[in-house]
């Protein structure tokens, strides 16, 4: 039997199910690859005991055979999860010193669902500090490390965030598959880095019920896989009405895998001028004109697009974001959870100091920027615009799609990019999410696939949208684009 660490994860269920190999035998192969793996600082905790625990009751199930009502879909498939989403009993610590110690009473409803149908956790991924950062860097736990480098370089790059921990697990086979979540591109621009696939669901097609919140009327929990089919076996997993969110929308789930390898023939694919933005890469730019030509190919009607009101997305999304972060995060004091400064005088120094102490640099600096937008005086020269301006985003992608099936973009401005290469320009990390922040503005699904190499042989991804909702079509495209750029190459394993 081929290593379960070298199979995708509809290869491992399929091989599962038909007893080629036992969940013991993965999780086992997946932990070995992990201890193997340190060097990447993929994962702040990993769960052996319980990972192996769930391997041995998958197996007792998939031993009454597969036709058995409690064999899930996605039985005995060992995953990581970013350590964003709340997991019963288990560290969780969104990237940061304050919830240092705080392991939950509950389990978020996406873990919830993937467990219920037979997923396997192998532990939790690093990230970005509370899901705020574009490299992976501002990680209270360390910097996580690409497994991709540059051809005759060894530099560490940057394997994006914040779900940096999501992609560089899945790129480097430490798991099957990872959660992750997209706030401005967070899913998107990872798996873009790291020559994997990153899905970001509808605006309320996943529930944020027990995902640490950034900021709530943009996050979306999404899969990180190694290949289209993979992801779309995950989103149905993943996805799914909750009472619990007020926010998700209760509409049945297709069948997202039954979708791939239908034809595209005939759909209208949008591609935005306004994308093409000054100094883009040739490399970039030469990636997404194959794409098109990749699509013609397939039959689709290329349709050139306008959406003016793009150039506006960054400045928005750098307004709302932090003013719903600046919210979400009054409630770390140090009173009931996590870290607590030692020392204080009284209940305000104590909130004072925890709150120095516990958060890093971007979170303080985006608290603040958040915090003034909100302030007496500016809530309506800057919040209130900015929310206006989201609705003429969101109006203008509306007609894009009278118009369009699907719109295809690049998913990031640049293949990876070295360590501490950007870290002293915020502006220049924000511009990272060009692409993507869009589509959370808009509560668009979106998603960014494999498609080439640059010239230091660093993955490159395109980017598809679509309608909300719409995310079969979504895969349909995915797929296509997959199949026509066959770029599947997988990191050289420096690290082992």
């Amino acid at each position: 039997m081929t290593n379960p660490a070298d199979l995708t994860l509809a290869q491992l269920r399929d091989a599962l199910k038909a007893k080629k190999v036992s969940s013991l035998e993965a999780t086992d192969a997946y932990l070995a690859r992990i201890e193997k793996a340190k060097v990447l600082n993929t994962f702040v905790t990993v769960t052996a005991d319980k990972a192996r625990d769930m391997a041995k009751a998958s197996d007792a199930r998939l031993a009454k055979g597969p036709n058995n009502s409690d064999v899930g879909d996605l039985e005995g498939v060992p995953l990581g999860v970013k350590d964003l989403f709340c997991t019963e009993g288990v560290l969780t610590t969104a990237g940061s010193h304050i919830l240092d110690g705080f392991q939950p009473r509950y389990e978020s409803t996406v873990t919830a669902n993937l467990w219920r149908d037979g997923a396997v956790m192998l532990g939790k991924l690093n990230m970005d500090e509370f899901a705020m950062g574009s490299s992976n860097e501002t990680s209270y736990y360390g910097n996580v490390i690409n497994p991709w480098r540059r051809e005759g370089d060894d530099a560490p790059l940057t394997p994006g965030g914040s779900s940096g921990g999501s992609s560089a697990s899945v790129a480097a086979r430490l798991c099957a598959g990872a959660t992750a979540t997209d706030t401005g591109g967070s899913i998107r621009q990872p798996a873009s880095l790291t020559n994997t696939v990153g899905v970001k669901p509808t605006y309320g097609r996943v529930s944020r019920w027990g995902v640490v919140a950034f900021a709530s009327s943009l996050d979306q929990a999404g899969p990180m896989a190694q290949d289209v089919r993979d992801a779309a076996v995950m989103l149905k997993s993943m996805a799914g009405h909750d009472p619990k969110d007020s926010t998700s929308i209760d509409r049945a789930v297709p069948d997202y895998e039954a979708a791939l390898g239908q034809s595209i023939k005939g759909l209208k694919i949008g591609v935005p001028k306004e994308y093409r933005i000054d100094g883009m890469p040739e490399e970039i730019e030469n990636l997404w004109s194959q794409g098109i030509a990749w699509m013609k190919d397939a039959g689709c009607e290329i349709v050139d697009i306008s959406l003016p009101l793009t150039k506006y997305a960054l400045p928005v999304y750098y307004i709302v974001a932090p003013a719903e972060a600046s919210s979400n995060l009054a409630r770390y004091d140090g009173v009931k959870y996590g870290h607590r400064a030692s020392d204080y005088q009284d209940i305000l120094s104590m909130y004072e100091n925890t709150r120095a102490e516990g958060f890093g640099d971007e979170v303080k600096r985006r608290i603040l920027i958040g915090t003034y937008v909100l302030s007496a005086g500016y809530y309506d020269a800057y919040y209130l615009r900015a929310q206006k301006v989201r609705k003429k985003i969101f109006d203008e992608f509306t007609d894009a799609f009278s118009k369009v099936d699907l719109i295809l973009t690049p998913s990031a401005p640049s293949a990876a990019f070295g360590l501490g290469e950007k870290t002293s320009d915020p502006v220049q990390m924000y511009l990272n999410d060009v692409f993507t922040v869009t589509g959370n503005l808009a509560g668009l699904p979106g998603a960014s696939v494999p498609a080439g190499y640059d010239k230091q042989g660093l993955p490159l991804g395109l980017q598809l949208l679509a309608r909300p909702f719409d995310e079969e079509t979504m895969f349909k495209g995915m797929y296509a684009l997959e199949q026509a750029a066959g770029a599947n190459r997988r990191p050289q394993e420096w690290w082992a």
